[in-house]
């Protein structure tokens, strides 16, 4: 198995995935997330021009937050987002090539995962976390039927139908990472509606994990 690159202590385990995104709104929309309270920024690789967007949001807050690449499907996209500054390799799904290169790059990762095939072909890969995809498939209690076999102390994210309304049913069964989209940005979004809308997901999380 390869070195693992485990992953970060964060103060709140929310992801921003921001699909559609453009490099021209990108430093914009990250220092927004940022200021909420967002410690973390995917950017799907089927984004107008996504490795720009992640170079640009690297460059100004590449110390601020882990920023990274999401539908990364090969090698050469990790390779891709490396170069860009890009610390974090999230993917929909479970390929041991993806998984090994973001290890060798030094690269948080986060491949998706439904089963508990799935999950264990994740961590022997040397995934530092996995991304429950999606999960509202499974629910918080099938995602914590499948956790009760994985190794103690893995990271548990839900990805997928994951919102405000029901962080805090996640949260009971442990998870403590989420995978936000459309719920804290879609594309077209003005600043002032992705504010609003991180700022309700971190009440919604900090009202979780404090319960």
């Amino acid at each position: 198995m390869p070195d693992l690159v485990p992953w970060p202590s964060l103060r709140r385990g929310l992801i921003a995935i921001l699909r559609g995104i453009t490099p021209t709104e990108a430093a914009a929309v990250a220092a927004t997330l940022i200021e909420e309270g967002f410690e973390a920024l995917e950017v799907p690789l089927n984004s107008p021009d996504p490795l720009r967007s992640i170079e640009v949001m690297c460059a100004r807050f590449g110390n601020d937050a882990l920023i990274g690449g999401g539908t990364m499907l090969s090698p050469e996209d990790v390779d891709g987002v490396a170069r860009a500054g890009g610390r974090l390799m999230v993917s929909p799904n479970v390929n041991p090539l993806v998984i090994g290169r973001a290890c060798a790059q030094g690269m948080v990762s986060m491949p998706g995962v439904l089963t508990p095939t799935e999950a264990f072909a994740a961590l022997e890969a040397g995934a530092s976390g996995l991304k429950f995809f999606p999960a509202l498939v499974l629910g918080a209690a099938g995602l914590a039927a499948v956790a009760t076999v994985l190794p103690k102390g893995t990271v548990l994210g839900a990805v997928g139908g994951v919102g405000p309304d029901n962080i805090r049913e996640y949260a009971k069964v442990g998870v403590r990472t989420f995978g936000m989209g459309a719920s804290v940005f879609r594309a077209g979004d003005s600043l002032p509606e992705v504010r609003s809308k991180a700022r309700a997901l971190v009440a919604a999380y900090d009202a979780a994990m404090l319960s």
